[in-house]
């Protein structure tokens, strides 16, 4: 009881000492921008002042003009100093100034090539109004002069509130502790001090102190939700019923006042406590559907809030708030039999979420960064979730929901609008790439071994093809590095096999194959413009899938040539000779198909391969083989080499003779 009481009183007086501070923090703040407003204000009247400056002049000189038959004497006597600075005055009755009942009209100038013979209109020497410049020194003389008033009669008059609050909550604290007001006395004293101090928020509001009002009204609702959690939790006045409907009362009133003030920072209060309303009222019980139901209620009206008054501070505290309640609500009660409560709510969470950025993306056509976050961590928080509470006894449903996941993500990117220009919007990317990854995801989650590889294949043929169509280049750097790892795999993970060629190894290495090929086909015949560097990477791609075709015939042949039952043929011998046939063989096919197809890069291909045979007939069957392997070596490599060189020499003397000729 005692330690509820001490925490019941701290947050009291930080609400109390704190919420006054800042209004006196934000009220110096307004006055500093006062004075901005009435330096650039000066600054105006001077310009003002100027310009009426110049017509007095002007005037001046009108009226100074004589008639055409004087303009000669006239024109001699301005070439003197003393002309150009004091006109002559036309002669005739001095002027008499206007009194206030017979208003001043303004002297009419005619030109004198309309009327020759008019005579000078009379001037009226009203006296010359004060400059601006003197003005606004002495206002600052003023305003240097009244700094003693404005501290002792604003400054302290705050200070003397805040002392007031102070003596209030002193005097509270002793009548409490000497039993003078009992805990119904208490409660309500609270609940009249914080629904009193709305009204007197808004009188402050109409006479100007506008942040000032805010704290007071901040102020109201921290002692409301104090107030009602005292009355249930400490002094048990009513059930946690009553106080939790209560606060919510509390949470949307202020919320209320928020968008009828248009106040941002009266809204972000209100969700404070809105927030924490769910800790006041726990009882450390297991409450999910309660729970949740309200942090689903709350996040969609603030949502709905933040999107009518575009207020961008509120989402991103609701979405924080709502994780952190459901993975510690996750980690303390979670268990099997919740299942479908648990992944239902989640889904409405990650709805909710996704849908303030969806609109506004669809609206505006971009993200700010906020929202980019609260994008990526929302998704991949209702991933997690989803894992977690499915895998691994129900892949098949966490399987459907990334596709699910990613068709949504998807769907989002093509309802995008287009944007003009060459630059690819951040949202479109955000939700492309989420796409791509859910689907990406779902293949390990669903399958194993080489069918994730198969699959990653498949999928990488399918988004360059995709991205050469719909001329995204990012889809198609996807797919690439989707092939990456498909590489990586085949070379890091063995797969076992039993029989020659009609083995899960040479199909799975067949299939990547077969999916690298098409991708560089569909590039090389695309009439997309392809970078510099994507360029390169599907080269890279092509010699990668020629390096796999070879490892996997290498594969084949080394396994039927070490599994042949003993003929008296050393069956090592054996392999090592069949391989190096083997790269003969398809140096020479490439070779061919470069000819064929007119490809240097085919061609250097080959070289680089035959390369490799004649190091390895050279250094290593040479040492190893015997006498029998090693003639058929040699010969076989010797006879394609004189092939491939006549070949060439035929082919430069035949260049050699055309250029000739």
């Amino acid at each position: 009881m005692e330690s509820g009481a001490a925490l019941f009183i701290l947050i009291a007086a930080l609400f109390v000492i704190g919420v006054p501070v800042l209004a006196i923090a934000a009220y110096v703040r307004v006055n500093t921008l006062k004075r901005g407003v009435e330096t650039e204000a000066a600054q105006l009247i001077r310009r003002i002042y100027a310009l009426e400056q110049r017509l007095t002049q002007i005037e001046k000189g009108l009226a100074a003009l004589p008639a055409p038959a004087a303009a000669i004497p006239q024109r001699e006597s301005a070439e003197s100093p003393a002309a150009t600075a004091h006109p002559p005055m036309p002669a005739g009755p001095p002027a008499s100034v206007p009194t206030p009942s017979q208003p001043t009209r303004p002297p009419v100038v005619s030109a004198p090539s309309s009327i020759p013979h008019m005579p000078a209109p009379v001037r009226v020497n009203a006296p010359a109004p004060s400059s601006p410049i003197s003005s606004a020194a002495a206002a600052s003389r003023a305003d240097d002069g009244n700094f003693e008033a404005m501290v002792a009669g604003r400054w302290l008059n705050y200070v003397g509130i805040l002392a007031l609050l102070f003596a209030v909550t002193f005097f509270l604290k002793y009548a409490f502790d000497n039993n003078w007001v009992g805990p119904r006395g208490r409660v309500g004293i609270g609940l009249l001090a914080g629904s009193v101090l709305y009204p007197w928020s808004q009188h402050l509001l109409a006479r100007g102190y506008k942040y000032f009002s805010e704290g007071i009204a901040g102020l109201g609702a921290a002692v409301l939700y104090l107030s009602l959690w005292a009355g249930w939790h400490y002094y048990h006045i009513f059930p946690q019923d009553i106080a939790f409907m209560a606060m919510i009362v509390v949470t949307a009133v202020t919320l209320l006042v928020a968008v009828g003030r248009n106040s941002e920072r009266i809204a972000f209060l209100a969700l404070v406590g809105g927030l924490i309303t769910p800790i006041l009222v726990s009882t450390g019980e297991n409450h999910e559907v309660s729970l949740f139901t309200y942090l689903t209620i709350l996040g969609a009206g603030v949502l709905a809030i933040a999107w009518v008054r575009d207020w961008k501070s509120l989402p991103p505290v609701q979405f924080l708030a709502t994780l952190v309640y459901f993975w510690g609500w996750y980690s303390e009660f979670y268990r099997a039999d919740e299942l479908a409560t648990t992944v239902l709510f989640a889904t409405v969470f990650f709805v909710l979420f996704a849908a303030l950025p969806a609109v506004r993306s669809w609206r505006d056509g971009e993200f700010s960064g906020l929202e980019v976050g609260i994008v990526l961590v929302n998704s991949l928080a209702y991933l997690g979730a989803l894992r977690q509470m499915l895998w691994p006894d129900n892949r098949w449903a966490l399987t459907v929901a990334v596709l699910v996941l990613a068709a949504a993500h998807l769907a989002a990117e093509r309802m995008l609008p287009e944007k003009r220009g060459t630059k690819v919007r951040m949202a479109r990317i955000l939700y492309a790439g989420l796409a791509l990854t859910f689907a990406t995801l779902a293949i390990p989650i669903r399958l194993d071994g080489r069918w994730i590889t198969i699959a990653w294949a498949v999928q990488g043929a399918v988004l360059i093809w995709s991205g050469l169509r719909v001329r995204f280049a990012a889809v198609r750097w996807a797919g690439l590095v989707l092939f990456a790892i498909v590489a990586g795999r085949l070379v890091l993970i063995p797969i076992p096999a039993d029989t020659f060629l009609l083995n899960a190894r040479f199909a799975t290495f067949a299939i990547c194959v077969a999916c690298m090929a098409l991708s560089c086909y569909f590039a090389a015949n695309s009439d997309e413009e392809l970078s510099e560097q994507e360029s390169m990477a599907f080269v890279i791609t092509s010699i990668a899938a020629n390096i796999l075709a070879i490892a996997a015939s290498s594969l084949e042949v080394w396994d039927v040539f070490g599994r042949m039952p003993s003929l008296g043929i050393d069956r090592g011998h054996a392999q090592e000779l069949a391989l190096s046939m083997l790269w003969l063989v398809w140096a020479l096919g490439l070779l061919g198909a470069g000819l064929w197809k007119k490809s240097e890069a085919i061609r250097w291909q080959a070289l680089v391969l035959l390369g490799v045979v004649i190091v390895k007939v050279f250094l290593f069957d040479l040492s190893f083989l015997e006498k029998f392997y090693r003639i058929v070596s040699f010969l076989l490599l010797g006879l394609a080499l004189m092939l491939i060189s006549f070949y060439y020499q035929r082919q430069l003397l035949g260049r050699k003779g055309e250029r000739k000729a």
